[in-house]
């Protein structure tokens, strides 16, 4: 995120990092990503970390309420801690996983409503969201998510259904459109008369996802550890290896979650296929495709549905759901 957290400065941060043993030399909000909030530290031993705060206010897929987000995003955490700890006996390295406190926590509540991580800051060239990966780097993220399929779930990996937590929201929106939204910020009225041109086609494409939803549970699928965002912002490429960031989203559901993010065609999901011995299905990686693309609209009206001002978070919120809700509704 541009905007710092409310409510978090940095000698909050610097405070928290005492938990892992680290005592900063350099402590710098980095502006980067889009949900959580950033900061990158160098230590006395010229250790370097990459520090991650999240609102739990905003993790709403993990529950109600924010000691539900905070035991999700810790069980994902552990989850990748533990999925880095079975990479050491032999698996490939692809999981940039937290470093755990002296406590053995992999993430600490951080004031009332945040929760802080730790990560060692990585070599490596950093992917964007929304890039176009080549063909060669296409074919070594299938493998490794090859791979994270085919590997024994942590006791700690949650069973995440293909429905999608923010559906109330968007419901409701839907359901509020003639009466004003003017009271919330300058993006909330334009918000409103976007749902409105379109809001046959989004309960259109709903009622799809619904229907495909309830096939795919019918159809009863075995579950695998999928991470969730696989796409090339989350991905940190080291000469030819490839690393996976961002595991909050980590939790066992289809392959077609990952995949529908990389493959690009027949090619790719053959690639798969001989790989894992698992045929991808056309109607799961459709699921999941419009699944992401409905979560997303539900959390950019959730923010311009709140107090909100003319800022680079709101406003980037705002485009990012002009586009989706067109895209969406194009293809209805």
């Amino acid at each position: 995120m541009e905007e710092r957290p409310a409510g978090i400065q940095d000698s909050d941060v610097r405070d928290a990092l005492r938990a892992w043993g680290i005592d900063p030399v350099t402590l710098e909000y980095a502006p980067v990503g889009f949900g959580d909030h950033h900061w990158t530290a160098t230590d006395t031993r010229d250790g370097r970390w990459f520090v991650t705060v999240a609102d739990l206010t905003q993790k709403s897929w993990y529950g109600d309420g924010t000691e539900a987000a905070f035991r999700g995003l810790r069980d994902a955490m552990d989850t990748a801690v533990a999925l880095r700890d079975a990479e050491r006996s032999g698996r490939p390295d692809f999981v940039v996983a937290p470093v755990r406190t002296a406590e053995g926590e992999s993430v600490r509540e951080l004031g009332a409503g945040h929760a802080v991580s730790v990560f060692p800051l990585m070599p490596g060239t950093a992917g964007h969201f929304g890039e176009t990966l080549t063909p060669h780097d296409r074919g070594l993220v299938l493998d490794l998510l090859a791979e994270l399929h085919r590997t024994a779930p942590p006791a700690s990996a949650r069973v995440l259904p293909p429905e999608f937590a923010t559906r109330p929201q968007l419901d409701r929106a839907l359901g509020d459109l003639d009466n004003p939204w003017d009271g919330f910020g300058p993006y909330a009225e334009p918000a409103r008369h976007l749902l409105a041109d379109h809001a046959a086609a989004l309960r259109h494409r709903l009622d799809e996802f619904d229907r495909r939803a309830g096939e795919l549970r019918a159809a009863g699928a075995p579950l695998v550890v999928t991470h969730g965002e696989p796409h090339p912002g989350n991905l940190l490429r080291a000469g030819e290896r490839r690393l996976l960031l961002d595991w909050d989203t980590v939790g066992l559901a289809v392959p077609e979650r990952d995949l529908w993010l990389v493959a690009d065609g027949p090619d790719d999901l053959a690639r798969y296929e001989e790989s894992t011995g698992r045929k991808p299905d056309p109607s799961a990686l459709a699921l999941y495709r419009l699944r992401w693309a409905l979560n997303d609209i539900a959390e950019f009206l959730t923010l311009l549905r709140t107090p909100h001002g003319p800022t680079p978070d709101a406003q980037q919120s705002w485009k990012a759901l002009a586009e989706t809700v067109r895209s969406l509704a194009a293809e209805a």
